[in-house]
């Protein structure tokens, strides 16, 4: 009102995962290993949200590191579309807070779908921008190359103006990318006539996809379509092994950052980390070896059809939220890959962006999210396909029963 603009963000109120540093803040990772940590800076993320005027509400909570799905060590968030079932994770508290409208956006990290999984469960917009794009000074990392910060919103406006606000060069992260930033929200302008849509069969037509799922993001498809976007299948056939390359790469990587905890205090993990850090740790060295050569083909495989097409879509999930459970017990190898419909780990893999929108909702009214993904440095594309969909249909209007 005195007209003192402090920048895109000022007096947005909002909230972040608790793994970035908050200086004078306790960040416990969603660990109690780290239950009274307080760094004495701020993640480069955090004070760039200020300089943009944003304000600091809280934290979120996670799941322990942000490297497992389980493992909620303080307290599990529950879904305010059913309080019953899960918030996705591993930024299940960002999710929850979000889509509850106790924050107006906040941020997320993703490493193999830990944005996209809580936005599409939680009716939510979710971001993984381009690798490199937003620095990761101050994160707590899970694996170098493939952790990333982006935002949750309740739509792409607002996720466009979040991701404006924390993105460009950092000088303390070497891998944050030297280039102008573009302007995210004046991409949004509706018109997708010519752009070119490839629909990946293989994250589509698989059999963990439930029946519902696919016909809700078939719908969606079909409207990008009806909007002028010219759209057909394409096949990337590594798609079908990035599940099992990013749990390898989830599972070695983590125990190395973490190794002498694994050693001294391995009884104060969760038993979902305790496992996967163990093994991680008894890895033998040509199963890293392998993952990293078949993520290295895969990327090629996206990186290639995406010179053909403008984005990728397919759905965010193969299935809606599921029930909540807190750190369940693995009985079985089945157990161990006990997430095999999630549809993102691909573009973790590629370094490219995605994004997550709410597309519909299954019979038992649980929203369903469509994954738009792009090439690297790409972002305002994606964006601006999704938000032309998002602009077309309903879904972000709806509001949760518990919010």
């Amino acid at each position: 009102m005195q007209g003192n603009i402090r920048g895109p963000m000022h007096g947005v109120p909002i909230a972040v995962k608790d793994q970035m540093w908050t200086k004078g803040i306790r960040t416990t990772g969603g660990s109690r290993i780290l239950a009274d940590f307080v760094p004495d800076e701020d993640a480069t993320v955090i004070a760039k949200l200020k300089d943009a005027g944003a304000v600091l509400l809280g934290k979120t909570n996670l799941s322990e590191f942000a490297i497992t799905p389980f493992s909620h060590r303080f307290s599990l968030p529950r879904n305010p579309w059913d309080l019953d079932l899960s918030a996705g994770g591993s930024s299940s508290g960002s999710g929850a807070a979000t889509a509850a409208f106790l924050c107006a956006t906040s941020l997320g990290e993703d490493t193999g779908g830990s944005i996209r999984r809580p936005a599409a469960w939680c009716g939510l917009v979710g971001m993984r921008p381009t690798w490199g794009l937003v620095s990761r000074y101050g994160l707590m990392k899970g694996i170098w190359s493939m952790d990333t910060v982006g935002p949750i919103s309740r739509s792409v406006a607002d996720a466009a103006i979040t991701l404006g606000a924390i993105a460009g060069h950092d000088h303390k992260d070497p891998y944050s990318w030297n280039k102008p930033v573009p302007d995210y929200l004046g991409a949004l302008d509706g018109d997708i006539s010519g752009v070119r849509i490839g629909v990946v069969s293989e994250l589509l037509h698989d059999e963990v996809v439930e029946p519902e799922t696919r016909d809700v993001v078939q719908r969606a498809i079909a409207v990008l379509g009806e909007l002028g976007a010219l759209v057909e299948e394409v096949s990337i056939p590594l798609t079908a092994h990035a599940n099992t390359v990013s749990s390898i790469l989830l599972a070695a990587e983590p125990a190395q950052n973490q190794r002498e905890w694994v050693l001294d205090r391995l009884e104060d993990y969760g038993h979902d980390n305790r496992i996967g850090l163990l093994v991680g740790s008894l890895m033998p060295g040509v199963a890293y070896l392998k993952a990293q050569k078949l993520r290295s083909m895969l990327r090629q495989q996206v990186h290639e059809t995406l010179e053909n097409y403008d984005v990728l879509v397919s759905p965010t999930a193969g299935r809606p939220a599921v029930a909540r459970q807190d750190d369940p017990v693995i009985t079985s190898k089945e157990m161990a890959g006990r997430m095999p419909y999630m549809r993102t780990n691909t573009f973790n893999l590629s370094s490219t962006p995605a994004v997550s929108v709410p597309c519909g909702f299954n019979s038992g009214s649980l929203p369903i999210g469509l994954q738009v993904a792009g090439r690297p440095g790409g972002d305002a594309t994606v964006l601006k396909v999704a938000h032309a969909y998002e602009q077309a249909t309903s879904w972000h209007t709806m509001r949760p029963p518990h919010a």
